[in-house]
């Protein structure tokens, strides 16, 4: 991992990484070509304290041992036989994380809806989505770095959110008293980002300046 990663991904809070995250490139070289696309959706899970986080009051097993990794390390892990991709975001051995929730195609956009056999903003539009676009099928890359495997972030070329939303997550336990808590972040008006209704989408500029 390059230096100037290692430090966006140490550098604040993990609820701050995470409103930075959104417009990033995230890029996959795959075997069949490079896919990207921006990030236009994330949630934030901070850890130990966090009734809703995988490492909630210390757990910690082989299945989510990458959260306790570096920060910039590849956590990938399943939900409803769907894989989804984190990103622990603290020191080594405190487990916070941000889930790439959706992106905005850039490059390898047939390559893509051939993955899926989809078109449109359901696409990416979701983080098991996502995964399937980018034809991500097995979790070689989990406790690898980002930019030491064929996953990586480029802070070079991204693009700036006009207005940032916060909401609760979605999907996350109803039990435990962060299950409300207004840790998803997402571009607004950005049609990929999912559940986003028709009337809410900015079409002209999808929410960057």
């Amino acid at each position: 991992m390059s230096e100037q990663l290692r430090k966006f991904f140490s550098d604040g809070t993990t609820d701050e990484i995470s409103k930075k995250l959104l417009g990033k490139l995230l890029v996959y070289h795959s075997p069949a070509g490079i896919m990207s696309g921006y990030i236009v959706e994330i949630e934030a899970y901070l850890g130990t304290k966090d009734t809703t986080a995988h490492a909630y009051n210390g757990r910690r097993t082989p299945s989510n041992e990458a959260l306790y990794g570096v920060p910039g390390t590849v956590y990938i892990y399943s939900i409803h036989s769907r894989l989804c991709l984190d990103v622990a975001t603290r020191a080594k051995d405190i487990p916070e994380g941000i889930l790439i929730r959706a992106i905005q195609p850039v490059q390898g956009l047939e390559l893509m809806e051939a993955n899926r056999a989809r078109h449109g903003f359901d696409l990416t539009n979701g983080p098991g989505k996502l995964m399937e676009a980018l034809g991500i099928t097995n979790k070689d890359m989990n406790l690898l770095e980002f930019g030491d495997t064929n996953l990586d972030i480029d802070l070079v070329h991204s693009k700036t959110p006009e207005r940032i939303i916060s909401t609760g997550r979605i999907g996350v336990s109803t039990q435990g008293s962060w299950s409300e808590k207004p840790y998803r972040f997402y571009v607004a008006g950005n049609p990929y980002v999912s559940k986003m209704l028709k009337r809410d989408m900015n079409l002209t500029t999808d929410g960057w300046k």
